[in-house]
């Protein structure tokens, strides 16, 4: 015998079905399904039924507080089930905290059974008894003014007779009367019965017909018949799509210093365009890298205006515009660093920032070796200021303006050089990005070479494609960038590219993210002039904390000779002359040992050439271990690092500590 249950129609209390008879149910119990699972939150009314109330916080005093014990048996036993329903059982999670009184106990353990049984819908057991009693009276029969005693823990007793596995009968689902395949949404004959697995793909359904551009998606009938006689669950929806409708007006609340109509054009929505969850996200989703909001609301009307238009609703709530921060590194060779920056998100009301960043580095760093005559003593000066205008080219694009000044002294040579950028920064989706800019540069440059000058036009273009999952502290993605510059050196009319690619990406070898192994490789070449020719500072170098760990900057590649060279300034013979090629590889295994403190081993690798081709034959391997702690604003890191083949220029170590991975 079979019984059909529909909306609206009273149920009762106890959720006890004959494994002989039959089970009702319906929409309903598949909401008690969705949520059973979930913790105690606060009170959900459903066609007047209030499920889940709000659990007591145990810190706070608990009035005539009682203490129970609380045994589930499953009949007949089976552990996985069992494991199941311990963890969905408030009884069992709450057992070492008191209730109040016998009507609290009480109270708790009618919703308790509500949520076995709505663990057994997911588990696909429709016809399952749960029984609890407390003092060997079933709650069923307790008057709601029962009392227990409380001289010691009140035994509470649950019991499970958990029925059959269910799997889908009969299926019909109809748009309009038109018939869906249920393939379509896996919902064949035969397939998992699971509440939780049907509720997701009746939703996939109507987000199907939502991404049509119908907004008004209903559901006009729902039958869901159990019958314990077949083990089937038969199913059948009705859905009424709707339309498809056109975008209307825009309408923005929640501005004060920002342009509500600049708001609007940021969206990206085109009044009578096709309605699209997508754009909506899309929409929210530009207004969020605006970074002058803390918190974005995207979404579409209630219902169409008289123009059959949807109108869509923006709220925003604007943060603080001024904005400062600090940050620093260190080295053990290239000594300490600090940073800091300050400046404004919204200068004219449409989002246009001004940031002005500056930081010392170098202090206290130290020469390679007691046999390495060159100073690198010197300390290194970096400022700039970057002003950006977003929506110059669209929604999508960011005007970029910059002014940089840089005092820096590594190993190769002393340079001071001051830079001004002009460029559009433009997202083409979501993970896909390029940068274009005009670069024009002077540089005073002392090396082994002696003293040079250089005036260097370029056109940077940089294509980036990112799917991390978390820019911070990614546990899985590709994040992949290529760079090309085109340049001129002005002065000496030498015309060179530079071209470089650089890959990461990331595994999370646990569902946890205890476990995430990263790797990154990175290829570089100067093509069109010789190496002397190319200006030292877009020379390619490697070794450091950002390159291959164990090595100082600059120290793997090729080295002037150790002797004097046409400067007469003794200081930079032997040192690092760099090169056309660069080749790089590291690999991190990132162990969560606890949930904010991860231990990472290391393998870094890397060469550079004289050519277009590295020099694979001086090939440099570094390893190490380092240690993260994970902060909201980024791992702080600290790597100690060892030199695989180290030369007469090498420490035995290097130690790093930053803010950031290491890639």
């Amino acid at each position: 015998m079979r019984v059909r249950f529909e909306f609206g129609v009273p149920f009762r209390d106890r959720f006890v079905a004959s494994r002989c008879s039959r089970l009702l149910l319906a929409g309903v119990v598949f909401g008690i399904a969705a949520l059973g699972s979930a913790a105690p939150a606060s009170a959900i009314n459903i066609f007047g039924l209030k499920l889940f109330e709000s659990d007591k916080d145990p810190n706070e005093g608990v009035i005539d507080p009682i203490r129970y014990s609380v045994t589930l048996s499953v009949m007949p036993a089976d552990k996985d089930l069992q494991d199941t329903l311990e963890k969905a059982s408030s009884l069992v999670a709450n057992e070492d905290n008191p209730v109040s009184g016998s009507l609290g106990l009480l109270s708790q353990a009618k919703t308790d059974q509500k949520r076995l049984v709505a663990a057994l819908y997911e588990n696909a057991r429709y016809d399952g008894i749960v029984t609890i009693l407390i003092e060997g009276k079933d709650i069923a029969t307790l008057a709601p003014d029962a009392t227990f005693d409380t001289s010691r823990p009140v035994p509470v007793q649950v019991i499970v007779e958990p029925g059959q596995v269910f799997t889908i009968g009969r299926v019909e689902i109809t748009a309009n009367g038109v018939p869906v395949n249920p393939s379509t949404y896996d919902l064949a004959s035969g397939s998992n019965a699971a509440s939780t697995r049907v509720l997701e793909q009746e939703s996939n359904l109507l987000e199907a017909l939502r991404n049509e551009g119908r907004p008004f998606v209903a559901i006009t009938r729902r039958d869901v018949v159990a019958d314990s006689a077949t083990a089937k669950l038969d199913y059948r929806l009705a859905v009424s799509p709707g339309g498809q409708v056109p975008y209307g007006d825009i309408f923005v609340d929640g501005t004060k210093d920002v342009d509500p109509g600049f708001v609007a054009y940021m969206t990206g929505i085109e009044k009578g365009k096709v309605f699209s969850p997508a754009e909506l996200k899309k929409a929210r989703d530009r207004l969020v890298k605006l970074d002058v909001f803390s918190s974005v609301n995207v979404r579409e009307g209630k219902e169409q205006m008289a123009d059959g238009t949807l109108p869509v609703q923006v709220e925003v709530a604007e943060r603080k515009f001024n904005f400062f921060g600090i940050g620093g590194t260190y080295s053990n060779t290239d000594g300490a660093g600090v940073s800091g920056y300050i400046g404004n998100r919204n200068l004219f009301g449409r989002a246009e920032s001004l940031r002005l960043d500056a930081s010392v580095s170098r202090i206290g760093a130290t020469a390679l070796s007691s046999d390495t005559v060159r100073d690198t003593s010197d300390i290194d000066y970096k400022a700039s200021l970057v002003f950006k205008k977003p929506g110059v080219l669209g929604p999508d694009s960011v005007y970029v303006g910059s002014i940089e000044a840089v005092s820096e002294h590594p190993l190769a040579y002393d340079r001071n050089s001051i830079a001004g950028t002009s460029g559009v920064q433009y997202a083409i989706d979501d993970v896909q990005s390029v940068d274009a800019r005009i670069r024009l540069e002077y540089e005073a440059i002392r090396d082994y070479l002696g003293d040079q000058d250089y005036f260097i036009a370029s056109v940077p273009i940089a294509y980036t494609y990112d799917s991390r999952d978390n820019k911070l502290n990614p546990t899985q993605g590709f994040l992949g960038k290529l760079l090309a510059e085109p340049s001129y050196e002005i002065r000496g009319g030498v015309p060179f590219l530079r071209a470089r690619a650089d890959a990461s990406t990331y595994v999370s070898v646990t569902d946890n993210d205890r476990f995430i192994v990263a790797g990154r490789v990175a290829y570089g070449s100067v093509f069109g002039a010789d190496r002397d020719d190319v200006p030292n500072d877009r020379r390619f170098y490697a070794g450091g904390g950002g390159s291959v760990r164990g090595y100082q900057f600059q120290t793997i590649g090729p080295f002037f000779p150790d002797e004097l060279g046409p400067t007469g300034d003794e200081s930079f013979n032997d040192t690092p002359r760099g090169g056309r090629s660069l080749f790089e590889a590291n690999l991190e295994f990132r162990i969560g040992v606890t949930e904010n403190i991860q231990i990472v081993p290391f393998v870094d690798a890397g060469t550079v050439g004289d050519e277009l081709v590295p020099d694979f034959g001086n090939f440099k391997l570094g390893y190490g271990i380092g240690a993260r702690y994970l902060t909201s604003f980024g791992p702080i890191r600290v790597d100690v690092g060892f030199p695989a083949q180290p030369s007469s220029r090498d420490e035995s170590f290097q130690i790093y500590a930053g803010i950031g991975q290491a890639f």
